[in-house]
């Protein structure tokens, strides 16, 4: 990855009309979504696509591999939990990507997804067509997509209102004292690397993350707990955790880098295992609850036994 930096000689311009002039390789579309996503800083900061740019401001841009194709239809096996003809609900294995991007264009679950639906509302582009949330590549679990653009909107509204039920299961390292507890703490961009986010007290956004321990291991040293998410925001649960001090098992970015678990687990040990948000076209409450993975239960249960 390749990072651009502009100085700022006129102000007035809106943030992502200045970056589509500069950088004409990118369409505005991405360029919005660049910015969404903290690959854009304005004078160190994230800021929207709308910021009004002053004289002096120094943008840094973390560039991507130019992305001029779409999603193609991809025979990809599915985990599917519910399907009707406005939405699906999958159960994504762990090291799956959600959407095409730079390095993976294919096998993605949008491009099984368009094999399977045939098609997927447009909000999201050519690139995340019927995309209204992610998790991350290494975690596993259930998201949900949109088939045409009515329902799109209608589950996008919810993801606004936070009124979308998500719960998470994770093992933990270390042995978390209370049985229960809830983490208010902002999150932003890393101030130095760019691939991370952190808890950021002055420029973060509201994040909110409610845990509970399920099962101590004490032979391992670790916690096997629940995590239910208010809000939503980039990698939450491994900022929150780990900046609790018990950050996820398997973590490559934020848990400790010599773990014994970074060569044995593909990712962390992290699962969206329940989802539950109203049908945004009939209203109907819907609530899923999916399986650990494989992956997940040898963990556990290698780590209930104690240390020869």
């Amino acid at each position: 990855m390749s990072e651009s930096i502009f100085t700022v000689a006129e102000g007035g311009t809106r943030l992502d009309v200045y970056l589509a002039a500069m950088l004409p390789d990118y369409t505005r579309s991405r360029l919005q979504n660049m910015i969404k996503d903290g690959d854009v800083t304005v004078n160190g900061l994230t800021v929207k696509s709308g910021y009004k740019l002053s004289a002096g401001d120094r943008i840094n841009v973390d560039l991507r591999e130019a992305v001029s194709m779409t999603a193609t239809a991809q025979d990809i096996e599915l985990d599917i939990l519910y399907e009707d003809k406005d939405i699906i609900v999958i159960n994504k294995p762990q090291g799956m990507v959600v959407h095409p991007a730079a390095g993976h264009y294919e096998g993605t679950l949008v491009n099984a997804l368009l094999h399977h639906c045939g098609d997927l509302s447009g909000i999201g582009g050519v690139i995340r067509p019927g995309i209204v949330h992610r998790i991350d590549k290494d975690t596993s679990g259930i998201l949900v997509a949109a088939k045409n653009d009515a329902a799109h909107i209608g589950l996008t509204a919810q993801w606004k209102e936070h009124s979308i039920k998500r719960v998470y299961h994770a093992v933990l390292h270390g042995l978390i004292a209370e049985n229960r507890g809830d983490i208010d703490a902002p999150i932003g961009r890393h101030p130095r690397d760019r691939k991370k986010m952190a808890v950021e007290p002055k420029n973060g956004k509201n994040a909110v993350t409610h845990y509970q321990v399920i099962e101590r291991l004490p032979f391992a040293q670790c916690t096997y707990a629940k995590l239910e998410l208010e809000t939503g925001r980039t990698h939450q649960i491994r900022v929150h955790m780990s900046h609790l001090g018990h950050p996820v098992v398997g973590d490559p970015l934020y848990g400790p880098k010599r773990s014994p678990y970074l060569r044995q687990l593909q990712g962390q040990a992290l699962h969206a295992k329940v989802l539950g948000f109203d049908h945004p076209i009939s209203g109907e409450y819907l609530e899923f609850d999916s399986e650990l993975p494989v992956y997940f239960q040898r963990l556990l249960d290698e780590m209930r036994k104690p240390k020869s």
